[in-house]
């Protein structure tokens, strides 16, 4: 068997077989053929696709190139949580705790933010002191003790995807379904969780701009999740507008504090009962969504959830006081608040423009090696169908100088639409995919 074979019969359209696919995930990993081949088979694969036995097959065919973790010392049934990326999306900062709170343990492993999208350990290393490389030693102890742990991969895990994720990424296969479902999940399965709750984004600010499209990848990924044995359920959630209103990483930390104290609440609060729930039924801790939801509030409004938080920071070696005051969280220099400037409504909002916004200041990366700044970004105070008038706050900026704040209020007012007549509200959710089919939200 050769690579340049498997090109070939892929470039046909034909099936590969678990071997070939097999062969080509380890040649990745171990980098033992030319990356033009590499190349060649993942375009082959962009043009002509994969069944989803195929896609399965690569899933753990990458997934075992490296280390899976064993998470069998752990009591009870591991649910992780995975978000194709968004704006604003700090739900794991608030949903982690809160399910730990409710008995099931929380063990999950998060990346960086790269483009308009933020990155959850980018997030917890602007509290200070936070420690997101824990070992995986480390990191089981600490679910074992707390119930909650989330830090950056541990171990050796899923090296294929890291090969062909750097490929994909210069040779415009980034879009390819079979690719995009093998490298998210192979990461989720040699993470080593029991099952997995899917946040598939829809909309301006989403990998998948169309509500089909996304639908489409989370019917994949539930299937090959199935295939797998492990349960999977996907959520399509919008992306019509930043998640929460906080766009920063010191700032989206402060969100979800303010969340988790009760001070706030809002759609960031809602989508994260939601997935919380799913989270929870899957773990066995909750016959229905209702119920699920019940405890998730219960654990929020009681001060299980915050305290959670507390003893996750303090655990990785964070100071538990920026859950008392969020001021000992960075601070930017340069704070100016941005009037709305016409009377009307807010019709649409360009969202992946907005998390460039926040990127440009400093809060994001164009290059994984850029370094980060945790305490820029802004506040948004209006959502898609809001009435404004021309005193209403449209947002509050953290920024490092007065010039960046500029251009970041130039962006901000370019990536909003406005309509004289009332607009409706942007949708939460669109649809829940399980193995029993799609339900229309």
């Amino acid at each position: 068997m050769t690579m340049l074979e498997i090109i070939e019969k892929k470039k046909l359209g034909k099936e590969l077989n678990k071997e070939e696919i097999t062969f080509f995930a380890n040649a990745a990993a171990e980098k033992s053929v030319p990356d033009y081949q590499l190349t060649a088979l993942l375009m082959a694969i962009r043009l002509n696709g994969m069944t989803d036995e195929e896609t399965t097959a690569l899933t753990l065919a990458m997934r075992d190139s490296g280390d899976v973790a064993d998470l069998s010392g752990i009591p009870g049934i591991k649910v992780d949580k995975h978000s194709t990326g968004g704006v604003g999306d700090t739900t794991t900062l608030v949903l982690a705790p809160l399910v730990a709170a409710c008995g099931a343990p929380v063990a999950k492993m998060s990346g960086r933010g790269l483009g308009h999208t933020g990155g959850t350990l980018d997030k917890l290393e602007s509290i200070p002191g936070m420690r997101v490389g824990l070992t995986e030693e480390e990191f089981i102890h600490q679910v074992r003790e707390i119930g909650v742990a989330v830090v950056g991969q541990t171990g050796h895990l899923a090296p294929a995807d890291k090969t062909l994720y750097a490929l994909r990424d210069v040779t415009s296969t980034v879009d390819s379904i079979p690719l995009m479902v093998s490298s998210i999940l192979s990461k989720k399965l040699a993470a080593g969780s029991d099952a997995i709750v899917l946040d598939v984004k829809t909309g301006t600010g989403a990998l998948m701009q169309n509500l089909e499209d996304s639908i489409h990848l989370a019917q994949i990924m539930v299937n090959v999740g199935t295939l797998a044995k492990k349960p999977t359920v996907a959520l399509i959630s919008g992306m019509d507008e930043p998640l929460g209103t906080h766009v920063g990483n010191a700032l989206e930390v402060k969100e979800a504090i303010d969340i988790l104290s009760g001070r706030a609440g809002g759609d960031l609060l809602e989508v994260s009962l939601t997935l919380g729930a799913h989270m929870l039924m899957l773990a066995g801790k909750a016959e229905t969504k209702d119920e699920a939801v019940k405890m998730l509030r219960d654990a929020l409004e009681s001060g299980r959830g915050l305290n959670k938080l507390k003893e996750m920071i303090r655990a990785q070696g964070g100071d538990p006081a920026v859950c008392d005051d969020v001021n000992l969280l960075p601070q930017a220099p340069v704070k100016k608040t941005v009037l709305c400037g016409r009377d009307g409504y807010v019709k649409c909002m360009d969202t992946m423009a907005l998390g460039t916004a926040g990127q440009r200041m400093g809060a994001g990366r164009a290059r994984a090696e850029d370094q980060i700044d945790y305490s820029v970004g802004y506040i948004l105070r209006v959502r898609v169908g809001d009435k404004v008038t021309a005193d209403t706050p449209l947002c509050e900026l953290h920024a490092r100088t007065e010039a960046d704040a500029e251009a970041a209020e130039q962006a901000i007012r370019a990536a909003i639409g406005w309509s004289d007549a009332p607009c409706p509200r942007a949708k939460n959710f669109h649809a829940l995919v399980t193995a029993e089919g799609i339900t229309r939200l």
